[in-house]
């Protein structure tokens, strides 16, 4: 009757977690991907904070965690994905093809919103970045730049000013849009500087970023630009199957459940704090365990 008992929709760390753990269970899963396996982490030239490797390059994590997943049996299709509940299962949909199946884990990740600046993809991982705890490190001691006016960028500019030289955070308007403490502790911090009223409008470099050019016409050398205005969830098809909150995020606590039963959400695309490679491979270890479980109740 069912095509599969799981179906992980995201062919991130996330998801493939959550694929890797199914099969493990000796259930019967397939994963679908609309992009390319191994999500954002794929594009990282390189990793230094996954557990136990100690350097490694993206592609090569998302590959290693592809042929693990492989030779266990996972099956493979790309597309985007609908999903539907129906009384007995779910029915999941993409454009070459439908399955049913017991239960769905969510993996669809996130996107970083960009600048949309001419070379801004040349020059992503070569000193344009857009996660300052996943590639801070690399510019310690160096004068680095944040664009952004909430939250994020805020705490961007003090995690990177423990380590930077300089650290200049980068607003459009002369006002700030994060909480108040993170406002003072801007304040209290000598390496950040305050650019106010400032449109970042093209990058300099060759083979690496080395300044950035405001609208007036005039640059700041940098080494690094962390771009901090915001991120994406892909999580517009499954607005009428699950909660979402007002950034669109899938509302999942530590358990990774979502509002539908038999639904599980895991990595950057569900409600949290934190959305690192390691936190999103813990979530896709849960929600296959408790999808698992689920399936094991019926």
């Amino acid at each position: 009757m069912y095509d599969y008992d799981i179906i992980v929709i995201g062919g991130g760390p996330a998801g493939m977690t959550a694929a890797l753990y199914a099969a493990r269970a000796g259930k019967k899963t397939l994963i679908l991907e609309s992009n390319a396996f191994g999500g954002q982490i794929a594009t990282s030239p390189r990793v230094e904070n996954y557990p136990f490797v100690k350097r490694i390059t993206g592609a090569e994590l998302a590959d290693g965690m592809f042929s693990q997943i492989a030779e266990l049996g996972v099956d493979f299709d790309m597309g985007s994905a609908v999903c539907e509940k129906r009384e007995a299962g779910f029915v999941v949909t993409t454009e070459y093809g439908k399955y049913l199946c017991r239960a769905v884990v969510l993996a669809t990740g996130v996107r970083h919103k960009k600048l949309n600046l001419q070379r801004e993809e040349e020059l992503t991982g070569k000193g344009v970045c857009y996660c300052a705890v996943c590639d801070g490190a690399f510019y310690a001691g160096k004068s680095v730049a944040v664009v952004g006016d909430g939250n994020s960028a805020a705490q961007y500019c003090l995690y990177l000013a423990e380590t930077c030289e300089k650290v200049y955070l980068c607003t459009l308007t002369d006002k700030l849009f994060c909480d108040k403490n993170l406002c003072a502790a801007l304040q209290r911090a000598d390496k950040v500087q305050w650019i106010k009223s400032v449109s970042v409008t093209a990058l300099e470099g060759t083979d690496e970023l080395s300044a950035i050019r405001f609208s007036d016409g005039s640059t700041l050398p940098v080494d690094a630009l962390f771009v901090a205005i915001g991120q994406q969830p892909h999580n517009e098809a499954f607005s009428g199957l699950v909660k979402l909150d007002e950034q669109g995020y899938v509302v999942a606590g530590e358990d990774c459940a979502t509002s539908c039963e038999g639904v599980f959400a895991a990595g950057d695309c569900r409600t949290k704090k934190v959305r690192q490679c390691a936190t999103a491979v813990g979530d896709g270890a849960t929600a296959a365990v408790n999808a698992c479980a689920y399936i094991d109740s019926l």
